[in-house]
C-alpha cells in the first residue's frame, strides 16, 4: 500500500489491453464474446506478472526478509500471510473489474457468474505459483525475464481449465468437472507452495 504503483499499474494494464483487443480482433459481438474467457484470463496472468516481482524484493533489499528467515515464527506462515495480501490488493480487484472487461468484449451477461467464480479460484492459485518464482528470483538483478518463464509453464493448466469453466455454457456442458479441477489446483497449491516458497527464500537468503 505504500506503493500504490503496484496495485494500479496491473490493473491499468488489464483494461487497456482489453479496449484494444475490439480494435485488433475487430468490432464483431460474435467474434469477441467467443475469445472473452481466453482473454480476460491471460490478461489476468500476465497482471499478475506485472505485480508479483517485487512481491520479496523490497523485503530482501532492507534486511527484513533475513528477519523473517531467521526469526522464531515458521516461515511457511509468514510466506502465506504474504500471498493472501498480495491476492487481496491485486486477485480481487481483478475479480471485480472482470465484468467491466467482459462487457466490452460482448460476453453475455450468463457468463459473468461463472467467469468470476473460476477467477476466484485461479487467481490464488496464480499468486502462490508466482510467488515461487517471486522467491527463487528474490537475489537476481533485473530478473523479470527469468521470473516469466519460471513461472508462466505453471499457469498453463490453470489458464485452461480457468477457460474451460466459462466455455462450458457455450457447448451446453455443466461446469462441475474444470471447477473440481481448480479447486483441487488450488488446495495443493495452498498447502505446497508455501513451503517451497519458504525454501527458496531461505536459499536467496543463504547467497
Amino acid at each position: 500500500l505504500r506503493q500504490p504503483s503496484q496495485i494500479v499499474n496491473p490493473l491499468a494494464f488489464f483494461l487497456l489491453v482489453v479496449s484494444l483487443f475490439p480494435l485488433g480482433v475487430g468490432p464483431e459481438p460474435e467474434v469477441l464474446a467467443r475469445i472473452a474467457p481466453g482473454v480476460v484470463w491471460v490478461l489476468a496472468l500476465l497482471a499478475a506478472l506485472l505485480s508479483v516481482e517485487g512481491l520479496y524484493r523490497q523485503d530482501y533489499d532492507d534486511g527484513s526478509l533475513e528477519q523473517l528467515v531467521l526469526g522464531a515464527s515458521p516461515l511457511y506462515l509468514a510466506v502465506l500471510g504474504k500471498a493472501v495480501a498480495q491476492w487481496l490488493v491485486t486477485g480481487a480487484p481483478l475479480i471485480l473489474m472482470a465484468p467491466l472487461a467482459a462487457f466490452m468484449l460482448h460476453l453475455p451477461a450468463e457468463h459473468m457468474p461463472r467467469l468470476m467464480l473460476s477467477l476466484a479460484l485461479g487467481t490464488p492459485t496464480i499468486t502462490l505459483l508466482a510467488g515461487i518464482g517471486a522467491a527463487l528470483t528474490v537475489g537476481v538483478t533485473r530478473g523479470g525475464t527469468l521470473l516469466a518463464l519460471i513461472i508462466l509453464p505453471l499457469f498453463v493448466p490453470v489458464l485452461i481449465f480457468g477457460t474451460a469453466v466459462s466455455e462450458t455454457l457455450l457447448f451446453g456442458d455443466a461446469p462441475r468437472f474444470p471447477l473440481l479441477i481448480l479447486c483441487a489446483l488450488l488446495a495443493a497449491t495452498a498447502t505446497l507452495a508455501p513451503f517451497a516458497i519458504a525454501a527458496a527464500l531461505k536459499i536467496g537468503v543463504e547467497q
